[in-house]
């Protein structure tokens, strides 16, 4: 018996629980869901996506740069972007997920999907600790992202992680042994097509609060001086 209405299913609580049920995009995972939907095809994610695809980027002049403190632990939004020369680093663009690949920043969940970039500055750079995941013929950026954060597919990576002690690194070979099935691509661009406003809302919210602390920092010590009357 087909299991299309079931997928569907878990694709639309998705889109309506949001990061509670991030985890059910790991319900894809063949060995969580157990069954090989009508249409769907077992792939590796070394094979569904761009692992640290080759991005130019010149030394030349200051572009955008993300310290490993720039990713969160419970959202995609990137923070703490700097302005730096150089490009030494992990290089990335717009729809990108960026993947911590050192020992805690994974375990802790530090992940954020790239979406800040603009056309004067359509490439940046960041911590040569990050994965850089990006998106191919066969899956779309949005549910890279969200496939980054599930717990299968990160505790994968985890098991491969080698060296010192408090200083373990993911080995890129984890990708090739993690498997999922791979819907069909109709599907996948409605799933995306859905999900991209809200992943640019959340972006553009973000920039809003960002925009309203920085007045209220601005105004508040003005206020308290005196220097404005209400």
């Amino acid at each position: 018996m087909s299991k299309i209405p079931l997928i569907i299913g878990y694709f639309l609580l998705i889109l309506r629980f949001g990061k509670t049920s991030v985890g059910l995009v790991a319900l894809f995972s063949v060995r969580l869901l157990g069954i090989m939907p009508e249409n769907w095809k077992l792939v590796s994610a070394s094979e569904a996506m761009q692992i640290n695809p080759r991005t130019k980027l010149p030394k030349e002049g200051e572009k955008p740069f993300v310290p490993m403190s720039g990713l969160s632990e419970n959202s995609m939004v990137i923070g703490d972007i700097q302005a730096k020369a150089g490009n030494s680093g992990a290089k990335f663009i717009n729809g990108d997920t960026l993947f911590s690949r050192i020992t805690p920043c994974l375990q802790n969940g530090k992940i954020g999907y790239v979406q800040f970039l603009d056309e004067a500055n359509p490439v940046g750079f960041g911590s040569t600790e990050f994965i850089v995941l990006r998106e191919s013929e066969l899956l779309t950026s949005e549910y890279i992202y969200l496939l980054a954060r599930s717990m299968p597919f990160r505790e994968n990576a985890i098991k491969s992680m080698t060296g010192a002690t408090g200083r373990q690194r993911v080995q890129n070979a984890c990708f090739d042994s993690f498997k999922l099935a791979l819907p069909p691509k109709e599907l996948l661009e409605e799933f995306s097509k859905l999900v991209r406003p809200m992943f640019r809302s959340i972006h553009n919210l973000t920039q809003r609060n960002e925009n309203l602390k920085q007045q209220r920092d601005m105004l508040l010590p003005r206020l308290i001086s005196g220097q404005i009357q209400l």
